[in-house]
């Protein structure tokens, strides 16, 4: 298991409210899930980056072909 920090945040009620109906979950789940998407948001980046630059060497015909 990992070590957890208590924080202490400031958060205005709307978006905090406006989150938490997004996630339908707690207040401390809403924030947790915030963050890892803030913590993923490198690793799209650097995908989106790649995009047009990766040479497959197996074409899409023969992957649905394989499929079938």
């Amino acid at each position: 298991m990992s070590l957890a920090k208590k924080i202490t945040v400031e958060i205005s009620e709307e978006l905090l409210s406006k989150a938490q109906k997004a996630t339908k979950q707690s207040i401390t789940e809403t924030i947790r899930q915030g963050l890892r998407l803030v913590a993923a948001s490198e690793a799209y980046e650097n995908l989106r980056k790649l995009r047009g630059k990766v040479k497959f060497s197996i074409s899409l015909k023969a992957l649905r072909e394989e499929k079938t």
